[in-house]
């Protein structure tokens, strides 16, 4: 094997990997976000982690997320889904921003950037799911 394409999986895996890694710091955003907004309410919500698949409850609510590599497909309770994209930096990339924008529960005139934080777009969430 040459030394190039041992750098080029080298580099396949460690990417794979960082994407393993933010989809568990996500399962533990949505965690920490779902019981901070749960202590008001005194409501609870599950949160499972799996390889490929966050799965976020709380009563007849539901967030279900499916990862593939980088790309995350999102669907809620009431029909509504998306996809949004990991970046190596940590955040959440916006496939289509302007339709899930509205989609996502966040206010009109917060889509000009195409990329969020994982930390806002959990703790987003975990306040849709926990009202």
């Amino acid at each position: 094997m040459e030394q190039k394409e041992l750098i080029n999986n080298c580099a396949v895996a460690d990417t794979a990997q960082l994407y393993a890694e933010l989809w568990v710091s996500l399962a533990s955003l949505l965690r920490s976000y779902t019981a901070i907004h749960g202590l008001n309410g005194k409501r609870q919500a599950t949160v499972e982690l799996g390889e490929d698949r966050i799965l976020v409850r709380c009563g007849e609510s539901w967030l279900d997320l499916r990862r593939g590599g980088a790309t995350v497909n999102w669907q809620r309770e009431d029909g509504r889904s998306g996809m949004l994209e990991l970046t190596e930096a940590g955040q959440l990339r916006l496939w289509n921003p302007r339709p899930q924008n509205r989609d996502l529960g966040r206010p009109s005139g917060e889509n000009e950037s195409e990329e969020e934080e994982m930390d806002m777009a959990a703790e987003r969430w975990a306040r849709e799911l926990m009202q």
